[in-house]
């Protein structure tokens, strides 16, 4: 009675409709939850366990917990066994049976079949799993939960944990619950792959998990999201959150994060039977993985997002000969790219170092700081125009003049075409070297320094030797 008095109370405090699923699309009715107890009826369910065989506790303490849940709305539920069919000796790894069908308030056809089952053969967990797809409705609306009570492992040479994870990743049900019966410890570890893995060493621990494991399955459980400044304060806001499945690496959940004039954040409903990675799409992003998120509990995770903005600050030309200038973004010491922006753009960056490549010619590399509420500037100077008079067809190349005087290649002419060129060059020295396609040797090489200003042309003439 005690027991049933504690289920009654934790579900009916926890149990509300579900108006939230994945990419935050309301359904125009309350959420079906449907849980599908897979119920091991394998031979070795018959082993003793405190004075009673494990299946009678199993059955016995199935048959008060559905009976509980019998007039929950919007909740249905389904029994599916497996080893009860075949003796052991007949080593059948087919013997799993749907008893009974989803139905709401159908405890009364559960607690009848789980009297007349009796354990014999087999354990064909795989099997299973991949028959319990079968055992859902066609509703992408629903809620589809397993819980699997087992005491053995896989008997049928099948992967389990690879099965599991396929049917998450098709929809088929969110991350399962293991209930190992009576286990050792390394048992454990080959069944926790398969999802929320509990170990019930005796009866009274048994019995709490189940009740555990049913009231996370219809709690409602919400999350609030801090992103933080440098100094641990709430003031970031209006940043996409990303809620990733992390074992479909699929979105769940998007939202662009809310602050109300208090400063808190607002809060999210999630559910909680998945395990999540939360991407905060800063630039760079944020990524948190195994998000620490307690089902039936309002959650509170905090992040610092400390951001400053980069304003890509084009010189006072117009119009501008390079047209539009292009910036990569990388943060100081990695390759990697965090963003390719317009000259003219504002964007906000987690506070940090970076180094911003400027795709002028030639390009320039700038180290900056971007700070907490700051802006950080990034121009260039006014190019000036490199103009090549001659018409002649050639092979040469443009060479930066360094201040120890040595030179940093910057544009090949076209190759084998004319020499004739307009080209926007930043201010600074530089040297041309050509030789026409018609020359006869590499000493009819010409080399021409000349100097590029701002908003200025240079002309050069090159020789044909």
């Amino acid at each position: 009675m005690r027991y049933l008095v504690l289920v009654t109370y934790l579900l009916l405090s926890l149990l509300a409709p579900w108006q939230c699923h994945a990419q935050n699309v309301p359904p125009e009715k309350p959420r079906v939850t449907r849980i599908l107890f897979v119920l091991d009826a394998s031979g070795s369910m018959r082993a003793p366990w405190e004075g009673q065989q494990r299946w009678d506790v199993a059955k016995n303490l199935l048959s008060k917990m559905v009976d509980s849940l019998n007039a929950y709305p919007n909740l249905e539920l389904a029994l599916r066994a497996y080893g009860h069919q075949h003796e052991n000796k007949e080593n059948n790894c087919e013997d799993s049976k749907l008893e009974v069908a989803f139905a709401p308030k159908n405890a009364g056809a559960i607690k009848a079949r789980l009297k007349t089952i009796e354990p014999k053969g087999n354990t064909p967990i795989t099997y299973s799993l991949l028959q319990s797809a079968q055992d859902f409705p066609a509703d992408r609306t629903a809620r589809n939960v397993l819980i699997l009570i087992t005491d053995g492992l896989e008997s049928c040479k099948g992967d389990p944990c690879a099965t599991a994870v396929a049917l998450q990743r098709k929809h088929v049900f969110l991350k399962p619950f293991v209930i190992g019966i009576g286990a050792e410890r390394e048992f454990g570890k080959q069944l926790e792959c398969l999802g929320q893995y509990y170990n019930a060493a005796d009866v009274k621990t048994f019995r709490t998990i189940l009740n555990d494991v049913v009231a996370q399955t219809l709690a409602k459980t919400t999350v609030a999201v801090n992103l933080t400044d440098e100094a641990g304060r709430p003031v970031e806001s209006n940043v996409n959150l990303t809620f990733l499945n992390n074992v479909t690496d699929q979105p769940e959940y998007n939202y662009v994060h809310f602050r109300d004039a208090q400063g808190r954040p607002d809060v999210l409903d999630i559910d909680a039977l998945q395990s999540y990675d939360l991407v905060i799409n800063t630039v760079p992003p944020v990524r948190q993985q195994n998000l620490p998120i307690r089902p039936g509990k309002a959650n509170v995770l905090t992040y610092k997002t400390p951001q400053g903005t980069l304003w890509l600050q084009n010189p006072g030309l117009s119009p501008n000969p390079y047209g539009t200038v292009q910036a990569v973004v990388r943060a100081q010491g990695n390759p990697a790219t965090v963003v390719a922006l317009p000259f003219g753009s504002r964007q906000k960056l987690l506070a940090g170092n970076y180094e911003v490549e400027l795709l002028t010619l030639p390009r320039q590399i700038r180290r900056i700081s971007v700070k907490q509420g700051q802006e950080t500037v990034v121009t260039y100077e006014a190019p000036g125009i490199l103009n090549i008079v001659n018409d002649l067809k050639g092979y040469g190349s443009i060479y930066r003049l360094n201040n120890d005087e040595s030179q940093t290649w910057v544009y090949n002419l076209p190759e084998g075409g004319s020499s004739k060129i307009n080209l926007p060059l930043q201010p600074g020295a530089y040297r041309l070297v050509f030789r026409t396609k018609t020359a006869i040797g590499s000493k009819f090489t010409d080399v021409r320094n000349f100097t590029i200003r701002p908003g200025q042309t240079s002309s050069v003439s090159i020789f044909g030797k």
